[in-house]
């Protein structure tokens, strides 16, 4: 909101200092301190709320060390994060700019989802909270979105660079601290082209795996590109879920997460760096630096209140949201298929859950007696197992996120 006022009084009063809003890098910095204070303020009296109201968490004894503890602490405090996210947002985003649509649609979607299973879980007592089905039809609903949009809106394009000599060459020129520099660049276009690593120009496009160039098989490459954005969304969305089992691991997690998505989202929505990098430019797309960067803040600010010990837990509120909103950021930049290694943490958690599971199932079955591979699982408990401190294995995988973060950088120069 303060983003168009500022843009009109620029455009309509002379007044020193409006002109600041056109610069993603001040809008950015905003949001984050926004977030940051927001998260940190709002987030001590969304407490105290909590547990005037008696709004605490019901902690099965597993046999871990210090988990009874826990009985009682506010939970649903998913709800600062949400609200850290989206103040700024509405404050400092262009909102009529289809990215910034999309995320926030998104934020409120799958926060909506999460509270609701909270909601049961505290008020109605139902430990089993909403039911998974439902969860599911709502992430697969989300994928459907998000999906169909990239695929219908006409502001959602890739412009990739290109020969002088191309027969679609378009010659801008840049002027960058008194040099001109001269880029060629296609027209816009509709594609279903995303990156890989380790592959020529780090380009992998769905049309691959529907052969021909007929109009079905360009409604089929949408069609299988709905479906892997609905994968995506709810893999990575649960996957986040099942890390947050620690004060502050899947805050501490996805904050670099989203830094480093920020970073992403900067240099393919900056027509200079994308091009320098050599990787497809998304205009438009660099207005999701203002996302990552409240979205950033508002994990930090939670964090004040979730680290050990944690003084709240986000519940599902936060933990459906912050997973599924960082797959359709991912996808929003065409980066979806390096989460595997960006979100490696939430990647090893869910597989040692299916690990866990499958095994037990087949063992039981052939043996008349389960088995099982870990102590147990997520992953994060089996350490806890093998009686590591709850805080060391938080600082143990952020330490590892930071180094899958770096990985996934250094992967744009690796074709």
């Amino acid at each position: 909101m303060l983003y168009h006022l500022f843009k009109f009084l620029e455009l309509h009063v002379d007044i020193p200092g409006t002109g600041m809003f056109n610069y993603l890098s001040f809008r950015a910095g905003m949001a984050i301190i926004l977030a940051l204070v927001i998260g940190m303020v709002w987030g001590k009296q969304v407490i105290r709320f909590l547990q005037r109201r008696q709004i605490g968490e019901e902690v099965r004894n597993l046999g871990l060390e210090g988990q009874m503890a826990k009985k009682g602490t506010p939970t649903m405090g998913g709800v600062i994060i949400l609200g850290a996210i989206l103040i700024p947002i509405l404050l400092f985003g262009n909102l009529t700019n289809i990215y910034t649509i999309l995320m926030i649609v998104s934020t409120l979607w799958l926060g909506f989802i999460g509270f609701l299973d909270d909601y049961i879980k505290v008020f109605r007592k139902n430990k089993d909270g909403l039911k998974g089905r439902f969860k599911i039809v709502g992430q697969v609903g989300l994928g459907i979105i998000v999906g169909t949009v990239m695929c219908a809106s006409p502001q959602i394009v890739v412009r990739e660079k290109v020969a002088p000599q191309a027969a679609n060459a378009e010659v801008i020129h840049v002027v960058e601290q008194g040099i001109t520099r001269t880029i060629f660049l296609s027209e816009g276009e509709k594609t279903t082209k995303t990156t890989i690593p380790f592959f020529k120009d780090n380009e992998f496009d769905y049309h691959w795996l529907i052969p021909g160039n007929s109009e079905a098989a360009d409604w089929l490459t949408w069609v299988l590109y709905v479906i892997a954005a609905i994968f995506i969304i709810t893999a990575v969305s649960n996957g986040a879920n099942l890390t947050d089992g620690l004060d502050g691991l899947a805050a501490g997690v996805s904050s670099v997460i989203v830094v480093t998505l920020g970073i992403l989202a900067y240099v393919g929505g900056n027509m200079i760096y994308a091009n320098y990098l050599n990787i497809m430019y998304i205009p438009g797309s660099g207005e999701l630096v203002v996302y990552a960067a409240a979205f950033a803040g508002a994990l930090l600010g939670f964090l004040w209140y979730n680290s050990y010990p944690a003084q709240v837990f986000m519940g599902d509120t936060g933990s459906l949201a912050i997973g599924g909103v960082i797959a359709v950021f991912a996808l929003l930049i065409r980066k979806e298929l390096l989460l595997p290694i960006l979100c490696g943490i939430f990647l090893m958690e869910s597989l040692s859950v299916m690990m866990q599971v499958g095994y037990f199932k087949y063992t039981r079955k052939r043996y008349g007696e389960g088995r099982r591979i870990l102590l147990m699982a997520p992953l994060h408990h089996h350490f806890q197992k093998k009686e590591h401190h709850e805080a060391k294995i938080v600082v143990r995988f952020v330490i590892i996120q930071l180094l899958l973060a770096a990985i996934t950088l250094v992967t744009l120069k690796i074709r």
